[in-house]
């Protein structure tokens, strides 16, 4: 009998999906489903080289990460499925050790411990549900110049002690364990957070408002190597991408009043970075002109028009928001 399923998004991933996959077939007694998100790499095709182990569900375009995670937890045939990223590798027992503590019957999700260099990622692995503060100090770069800011510390969960089983937040997506019947009720990932971004935040936010219970498990190791999916995007698109989701998960979980502060918020500080760009402060091999264009467009699109916003909100009935 099958302990559960193992779903794992790819995109572009050829230079470390075989590391990952290599790692979970050893554990016999796992489902390994890999949704492929129209690569253009080799990706699929090193993926295949684990079959019949693996299982492979090939996109025709990239639906995006929350679209592809429901897609194979809708084929997977067990009741206990854990979400992982193609660029973390799972230590021996680390999935059977998930699988455990959502034995419990008021558990609906558990994150395990993800590792760089054999030490946490602090800061990534688990943190506490977005605020107003820790958003403000995250958009006008406070916490650049600041990250022991109060605000910061208990959204990333700097104070948090890693060596300890607790109840949690939000574990990060990147590694997410969740059982089948608490999926169900909650309809899965929100598609609406795309590409990435934020749909395991709205996720774990509505599991918690539904009173299901989240726990971090140290004892579950993954050696993460980071950004996969991620540095696929443009740095416009990031920019874009990440703001608008952001402002999607507030207007759903906060108040009108908080999303347009948000807003004018997301603007000063994307003016800031422009302004910084200029006399050289921007990212590593960004042109100042690719800086601009992307800080103002998405200043624009979301600050000013709304992009980005959840549908439903009542927000969006206050002329353009972002």
């Amino acid at each position: 009998m099958l302990a559960g399923s193992i779903i794992i998004v790819s995109y572009n991933s050829e230079p470390c999906i075989e590391a990952c996959l290599e790692a979970l077939v050893r554990a016999q007694d796992w489902e390994v489903i890999v949704v492929d998100n129209a690569s253009q790499d080799g990706t699929v095709e090193k993926a295949r080289r684990f079959a019949p182990a693996v299982a492979i569900l090939p996109n025709r375009e990239n639906r995006g990460f929350a679209a592809a995670v429901n897609q194979g937890i809708k084929a997977a045939g067990t009741d206990i499925c854990i979400i992982l990223n193609p660029d973390a590798i799972a230590a021996a027992d680390a999935a059977d050790k998930l699988a455990q503590i959502l034995g419990s019957e008021q558990v609906g999700a558990v994150g395990g411990m993800l590792a760089q260099s054999g030490s946490p990622e602090i800061g990534f692995t688990v943190r506490r549900f977005p605020t107003l503060g820790s958003e403000l100090c995250e958009v006008l770069l406070l916490n650049r110049i600041w990250p022991s800011n109060p605000w910061n510390v208990h959204y990333r969960c700097l104070d948090l002690d890693y060596t300890l089983r607790q109840e949690v937040d939000q574990p990060a997506g990147a590694c997410l364990a969740v059982k089948r019947k608490a999926w169900e009720e909650l309809g899965g990932f929100d598609e609406n957070f795309s590409p990435v971004w934020f749909e395991d935040v709205d996720f774990c936010r509505r599991l918690r408002d539904l009173g299901w219970k989240i726990f971090y498990c140290p004892e579950a190791v993954f050696l993460h190597l980071g950004g996969d999916s991620v540095k696929k995007l443009s740095f416009s698109d990031r920019q874009f991408h990440w703001y608008a989701n952001l402002l999607r998960y507030f207007s759903k979980h906060h108040s009108s009043a908080e999303v347009m502060c948000l807003r004018v918020a997301l603007v000063a500080g994307l003016l800031l970075r422009s302004t910084l760009s200029c006399v050289g402060f921007r990212p590593d091999g960004i042109s100042l002109h690719e800086a601009i264009r992307a800080y103002g467009q998405t200043a624009w699109r979301c600050g000013w028009r709304g992009q980005g916003l959840h549908p439903k909100s009542k927000s969006t009935a206050v002329s353009s928001v972002a």
